[in-house]
């Protein structure tokens, strides 16, 4: 092991080479599984990182390993100065890409092209438009689907992340894939995840198994085709034969990938966390603005890593969560 991945390798011998940054605490959509219905307490703006911190920091993990730093918020792009933070970060020599709910995605394509961003996962939660409002609190179904279909045709990896409850969206399964048909997507369905103010609850949740089910009911077994998953992923992957596209089930509840995990998380406001499920979080920010190395505080906060889901180990323990861990929203965390 070279000296430089030390202090992002944990005890249980994972590297940890991608970081996920969060620009923004806020969003212009309100989607129920990632915002409470009342709202969050939002950081103050003086606690947000600016882009010469945000900079900084990933400059600091790029020198110990990590090569592929993702964007999310929030809605990242809604940061008034996102353009700016882009084009910092596409100085360093990692792999770029960005988390979005496409709604005003159009207005920076020439932006993202411009810094080799070449991967987007778009957050879509329904095919239907009255499902979309119902999800998001806004009527912008038109737009984002629309965008999509943009992103696609100006040569983008795109990616579309349905989060699946039950009695909801499930039925939608079958739709999703067939939107894979003619175009060349991946669409990836997600458990719901217990966050502060979700009302998660194990009954709401889809499996993974639950999601085979609907697809082997639906397509001859000749045609479901298994697709050999990237080293690191968090996806088991497939595709319809003749399909453009492809599907892929991301099953953090039922069967974790925690084994493989190269992920940490860094919040909008400074804060590391070495685990999605993670209730603690390590502050990075007061020591940089505080002139000292933030090197001690990231291995200290990498080496405390739990081997599951932030000792979320059980399906006992995810059946009352409130009871195990405090977590924030999903929102505050950066998705």
């Amino acid at each position: 092991m070279s000296e430089k991945n030390n202090i992002l390798q944990d005890k249980f011998g994972r590297d940890h080479t991608y970081l996920r940054i969060s620009l923004i605490e806020r969003c212009n959509l309100r989607c129920t599984y990632c915002m409470p219905e009342e709202g969050v307490q939002l950081s103050p703006k003086s606690h947000i990182m600016t882009y010469e911190e945000i900079y900084d920091i990933a400059k600091i993990f790029v020198k110990h390993g990590v090569n592929k730093i993702r964007l999310t918020g929030g809605e990242p792009l809604v940061r008034k100065d996102f353009n700016v933070v882009l084009e910092k970060l596409a100085t360093l020599p990692v792999e770029l890409s960005i988390t979005s709910n496409a709604l005003i995605i159009d207005r920076f394509i020439d932006v993202l092209e411009a810094n080799n961003v070449k991967s987007i996962n778009v957050s879509l939660d329904s095919l239907n438009r009255e499902k979309f409002k119902h999800i998001t609190r806004r009527a912008e179904f038109d737009k984002v689907y629309n965008n999509i279909l943009l992103l696609v045709k100006e040569g983008f990896n795109v990616k579309v992340n349905a989060v699946l409850i039950n009695g909801f969206n499930d039925n939608e399964i079958i739709d999703f894939i067939n939107f894979t048909k003619e175009h060349p997507i991946s669409v990836r369905f997600i458990e719901f995840m217990p966050f502060d103010g979700n009302k998660w609850d194990m009954s709401k949740m889809v499996s993974y198994a639950e999601v085979m089910n609907y697809v082997k009911n639906s397509f001859s077994e000749e045609h479901i085709i298994r697709l050999e998953d990237a080293p690191n992923d968090t996806s088991k992957n497939y595709k319809i034969k003749g399909h453009k596209g492809s599907f892929a089930i991301i099953s953090s509840v039922t069967n974790p990938f925690c084994d493989s995990c190269n992920r940490l998380r860094l919040t909008a406001n400074g804060q590391l966390k070495n685990c999605l499920f993670s209730s603690t979080e390590s502050d990075l920010l007061s020591s940089l603005r505080a002139g000292k190395p933030i090197e001690p505080v990231i291995e200290k906060a990498v080496k405390a890593k739990l081997k599951m889901r932030g000792g979320m180990d059980s399906m006992e323990k995810l059946e009352k969560p409130e009871l195990h861990t405090k977590n924030r929203s999903m929102i505050t965390i950066g998705g």
